[in-house]
């Protein structure tokens, strides 16, 4: 079974190029399930009960988070009654909302999604590793185990690709908006990217305006962060699973250059 992973969302035109291409991904790639990262999708700043259900409505199964989860108010009572909309797992109790789901793909399958979210660099957290191994045990039979871990630092992800590594189908980093070259399969069948990438323009900073970060760095004075303006960029993932054991066969980056 073929799953399809789309690097964090970024504001309109991160939107845009999702619904522009997502119908044409599925049917062309065969995809049976679809996953998305969209804690940046409102403005570059969170997201909203009314984009997450227009992402839902494109065709999206269930979407993954993180730090910026909780930039719109608004979502703490959406999320809480919204299991396929995802905050990091290992926020400490309390926090609305959970951070695993399991959902049945286009094939009949159940398949977990965990969301996890890393420590160097990032918002108090509990331990990402320990909250991992407390999930894993609650699956059961769920064969299908997909993990999107929202991390800072490359060290921090490489550590939990090999700490997952032949218990979960895959292991795909997210946060930094930038895509890396390390797409592979570990040996006990993981497939790992430290970062999958963004979706929106690349014509700024990671997102944003680059004029405006620009003035932030020389300046050293707090800006108003803006989108940036451009053509997007969609950076997405494809995982083939087996099924029966939930071994990754293979998986490619697939990115789509927008008009």
């Amino acid at each position: 079974m073929n799953l399809l992973f789309i690097g964090d969302i970024f504001a309109s035109p991160g939107r845009r190029i999702v619904s522009e291409h997502l119908r044409d991904i599925v049917e062309v790639q065969k995809i049976d399930l679809t996953i998305a990262n969209c804690e940046n999708a409102a403005g570059g700043h969170g997201v909203t009960p009314q984009i997450a259900e227009e992402l839902f409505a494109l065709g999206i199964d269930a979407m993954t988070s993180g730090n910026h989860i909780w930039d719109k108010k608004e979502i703490f009572d959406y999320i809480a009654r919204k299991p396929r909309l995802l905050r990091p797992a290992n926020y400490p109790p309390g926090a609305p909302g959970a951070g695993v789901v399991v959902v049945r793909a286009k094939n009949g399958v159940e398949c977990a999604i965990v969301n996890l979210q890393g420590r160097t660099y990032m918002t108090s957290t509990d331990c990402p590793f320990r909250s991992a191994d407390a999930i894993l045990e609650t699956l059961g039979g769920v064969n299908v185990r997909f993990v999107d871990f929202h991390a800072e630092v490359t060290s921090e992800k490489i550590s939990m690709g090999w700490y997952l590594d032949g218990r979960v189908s895959a292991v795909i980093g997210t946060h930094t908006h930038i895509p890396t070259a390390d797409t592979r399969i570990l040996p006990g069948g993981t497939a790992y990217q430290t970062d999958v990438g963004m979706t929106g323009t690349y014509d700024g900073v990671i997102g944003a305006d680059r004029d405006i970060i620009l003035k932030r760095f020389l300046t050293g004075m707090p800006v108003k962060m803006e989108a940036a303006k451009g053509n997007a960029e969609l950076h997405s993932v494809i995982v083939d699973v087996d099924e029966a054991n939930g071994k990754a066969r293979s998986i490619r980056r697939h990115t789509i250059q927008g008009d």
